[in-house]
């Protein structure tokens, strides 16, 4: 627990579940049940953070400007309080307050937003496609899996939960997705125009592993 609250609680934008928030804020909703999934979705995205930074996959020692939780505490520990906040993600989603149904499909979403056709589907691209092989159009791909799927999961349950119409639901999932690309491309942008203060993790990781980002394909101007 201890573990779990030091990577939730600890700096970090918040943008999911801001999204979130002020999607349902917008149609005219500021019930209890929205804040909650709200929480549920950042557990689950540090959820995400903490297993990315082990040494099994991006090995990183800063986020969010301190140690990541592995260094921290260890890799054991850090492997599990990923997996407490993922349970405790849907536990939080699943007892929102809402009405049944609503939160039933909230839940699924997340599954979804979260497992191989979202978050986990665009890590294994990652992780396993050569940087030989990315183009624009995969990398399009890649980022619209690992980092827009939760994005427009904050959104679309934002819009579900304000009640919106279907046009409305639409025309935000639109938004959405353009959304998750910009703040992508700014990522990128920012791994190499940064600084590890202002930035709170470690930049020019990228170029030194010779992967293939947006900048690299085409240029940072």
């Amino acid at each position: 627990m201890e573990a779990m609250r030091y990577a939730a609680l600890g700096g970090g934008k918040r943008l999911r579940p801001f999204l979130m928030v002020e999607t349902a804020r917008m149609l005219g909703c500021e019930s209890g049940p929205v804040w909650q999934v709200a929480a549920g979705l950042e557990c689950l995205h540090v959820y995400s953070l903490i297993h990315d930074d082990l040494p099994c996959m991006d090995d990183d020692d800063l986020r969010r400007g301190k140690p990541t939780v592995h260094k921290k505490y260890d890799e054991a520990v850090a492997v599990l309080a990923g997996d407490g906040l993922l349970t405790h993600a849907f536990g939080l989603v699943a007892n929102c307050g809402a009405d049944s149904g609503v939160s039933a499909e909230l839940v699924a979403m997340l599954a979804k937003a979260g497992g191989t056709q979202g978050m986990i589907g665009g890590q294994v691209i990652d992780i396993s496609v050569s940087e030989a092989d990315r183009d624009e159009a995969l990398i399009t791909q890649l980022q619209a899996l690992k980092t827009g799927a939760l994005i427009e999961y904050a959104v679309a349950a934002g819009a579900l939960l304000g009640g919106a119409n279907a046009e409305q639901s639409l025309a935000l999932i639109r938004y959405a997705n353009d959304t998750g690309l910009a703040f992508q491309i700014k990522d990128d942008i920012l791994d190499v125009e940064g600084d590890e203060t202002t930035v709170g993790k470690a930049v020019g990781k990228d170029a030194d592993r010779g992967k293939a980002t947006f900048v690299s394909l085409l240029g940072l101007d």
